[in-house]
């Protein structure tokens, strides 16, 4: 094995970080040779750290990657989001918070190279692991498989993403210095032992042909765990580790699907890890990350710190998992991911520990990080007008079909399907909702019944539907699954026929679609009435209800809307989604960057699905809460 002295490479790591300075001025060779990472023929230790622009507002990109700087790394690694940039087939976005590009370049500009991973499927705790949702509508299409229709549109969003990019790559001079084959393929290849290996390492093969083919030449790798390089590697592309604390087995497995030598990466090493909804926020111990680091760094081995900064799953971006108890755990909104740069971009004790080990290593001294933004409390926001969705939808045109329609087949993406159906017979006895996905609020003639939920398996109830009667089920989409075997299993809505008393029922169902692409403060205003008419409140509880108010600001800042004694919803800022609450926790609060607040009139537009404790106000805080479960309230 061809070893060079560690703290040799490590200096060397300090001319690589200083050749992107200067705003990336000069064109730079890099290259993997001789077991080593190369940049200009010299060996260098990458110290990356994960970090995803669609998870922060583009204005603070800068401000982040200022911070990844002065933490001692030389490398942001970042996933790319196909769904963000095709949400509707050939309708293409790479604007504002999408704008790949302009990330690329600021990183460049700060003295980051960038490590791109354009899937097209990437896991990260995202909605549907990045595929776009109307793929699951192309007849035939089956996803990451050796399938024509899919490799097509993979074909497509690889040529369209080598538009923005491809010129920003090493090989042209550009910042990013390795792009990444597929994603974690070796644990999808062995929970899907239904199809042959060979025919999974075909597909993966093929994914670095046609990368190539579109443009991407830079040197690339795959990422897996070492145990799963057998299903995810692929000659010609470097193996790397996933959250690898064993050195030695870090280098047998590189070595033997390698030509026998390194360099040795671990593509993802864990600062801390991902949340559910209704699960205990994951804490990892910053000295344990601090001593790890500290083993790589003496050793010679490069490292991905996955996240070095989390963000926010802002809109209906959240993923979900599953597992033999719950048929899906969605993702929390927030994606703090206790790493060292928390979710509003504040250094933490872990950022100060991973800064000080890196400091010795390197032997040179950090620039200092740059300041947080300004954090504000806002007085509480009086909510002034209320909307009841049930009857707003009813104003709607519906689809009407003798079966129940999924997301998907509606042409809807995301938020929240209503199925209704009048019944002029009454009916009663357990009604079964096998299909639901995910999560659903029940109402007879507007009084609601009761609440379903993919997450605990709570797919049935029992129900009293009265002669004449309507029945109205409001389904939420929690987030399509974005890890494993079930990730072709995604639709949304109610998936399979609604059953009571052992009766399918059929026979026009009517379906509302209620996407939230945008607050609707414009519709609901119509429709509005003020909250300080009689007995109002009262009338609305336990019924969906849309609240708006309005609030003014003579400066702006960060600040977390405090959801607690709220049920469980969305909230939207000046028509930003900030994403979504539920009561169960763990986590409490919004972030509310304070680039979407404005000097003078801001408008907060609430979706509240549960309303069993109707509000006047909502306030903020300056301290976010991710920690305070309450699975009572499930």
């Amino acid at each position: 094995m061809n070893k060079l002295n560690p703290r040799y490479v490590l200096l060397a790591s300090l001319l690589f970080a200083a050749s992107f300075s200067l705003k990336a001025a000069q064109p730079q060779a890099f290259e993997i040779r001789d077991g080593h990472f190369m940049i200009d023929g010299k060996p260098e230790v990458i110290m990356s750290g994960e970090m995803h622009y669609a998870r922060i507002p583009h204005q603070y990109w800068r401000h982040r990657l200022k911070m990844m700087k002065a933490m001692g790394l030389n490398a942001v690694a970042t996933y790319v989001f196909w769904n963000i940039h095709e949400p509707k087939p050939g309708q293409w976005d790479f604007s504002g918070d999408k704008d790949l590009a302009s990330y690329i370049k600021t990183a460049a500009e700060e003295g980051l190279s960038v490590i791109l991973r354009p899937g097209p499927y990437v896991c990260a705790e995202w909605e549907f692991g990045g595929y776009p949702w109307w793929l699951q509508n192309i007849e035939g299409l089956e996803l990451r498989r050796d399938n024509e229709k899919f490799l097509e549109r993979v074909g497509i969003y690889l040529e369209r993403l080598n538009k923005e990019v491809g010129d920003l790559q090493v090989t042209k001079g550009g910042p990013i210095v390795m792009v990444q084959v597929e994603n974690e393929f070796g644990s999808y290849a062995a929970q899907r032992k239904d199809i042959p290996l060979e025919e999974h390492r075909a597909y993966n093969a093929k994914i670095k042909e046609m990368l190539t083919a579109a443009g991407f030449d830079a040197p690339m790798f795959t990422s897996d765990g070492t145990w799963l390089f057998e299903g995810g590697s692929i000659e010609g592309a470097l193996p790397t580790g996933n959250g690898e604390n064993n050195i030695e087995m870090l280098r047998e497995r590189v070595n033997q699907y390698h030509g026998g030598q390194g360099p040795y990466l671990v593509a993802e090493f864990y600062t801390g890890w991902l949340a559910h909804w209704a699960e205990p926020h994951p804490a990892i111990d910053a000295s344990r990350i601090a001593r790890k680091t500290d083993e790589y760094l003496s050793n010679g081995i490069s490292f991905n710190f996955y996240m070095v900064h989390g963000g926010t799953n802002f809109g209906f971006m959240n993923g979900a998992n599953y597992d033999n108890k719950h048929d899906i755990q969605p993702d929390l909104t927030s994606y703090d991911y206790d790493a060292p740069i928390s979710e509003a971009g504040w250094a933490t004790p872990k950022y100060d520990s991973l800064r000080n080990v890196i400091a010795v290593h390197t032997g040179r001294k950090l620039p200092e990080p740059p300041k947080p933004a300004p954090v504000i409390e806002i007085p509480a926001i009086g909510l002034s007008g209320i909307t009841d969705l049930l009857s707003y939808l009813k104003l709607q045109k519906p689809v009407v079909n003798d079966q129940v329609k999924t997301f998907e087949e509606l042409g809807q993406g995301y938020g929240y399907v209503l199925y209704s159906r009048h019944f002029n017979q009454p009916i009663s006895g357990t009604m079964e909702i096998e299909g639901l996905r995910d999560y659903a609020t029940v109402y007879v003639n507007g009084e609601r019944v009761g609440w379903l939920n993919r997450y605990d398996r709570n797919y049935s109830m029992e129900i009293d539907i009265p002669f004449n009667a309507r029945l109205d089920i409001l389904v939420e989409n929690s987030g399509r699954i974005n890890y494993g075997a079930e990730i072709v299993n995604n639709t949304k809505g109610i998936v399979r026929p609604v059953v009571i008393a052992g009766t399918e029922i059929t026979g026009d169902w009517e379906m509302y679609g209620l996407p939230f692409d945008s607050d609707m403060s414009g519709d609901i205003q119509a429709r509005e009435v003020r909250k300080s008419q009689p007995r109002l409140l009262t009338s609305l509880k336990g019924l969906p209800v849309l609240y708006r108010g309005m609030f003014d600001l003579g400066s702006t800042g960060d600040t977390f809307l405090d959801m607690t004694g709220w049920g469980k919803g969305i909230v939207f800022v000046n028509g930003h989604n900030l994403g979504r609450y539920w009561n169960v926790g763990p986590q409490q609060t919004l972030f509310v960057p304070g680039v979407w607040l404005l000097e003078g009139k801001n408008t907060i537009v609430i979706f509240e699905q549960l309303n069993d404790d109707p509000k006047n106000e909502i306030k903020t805080t300056i301290t976010p809460v991710l920690h305070d479960l309450r699975t009572d309230l499930l």
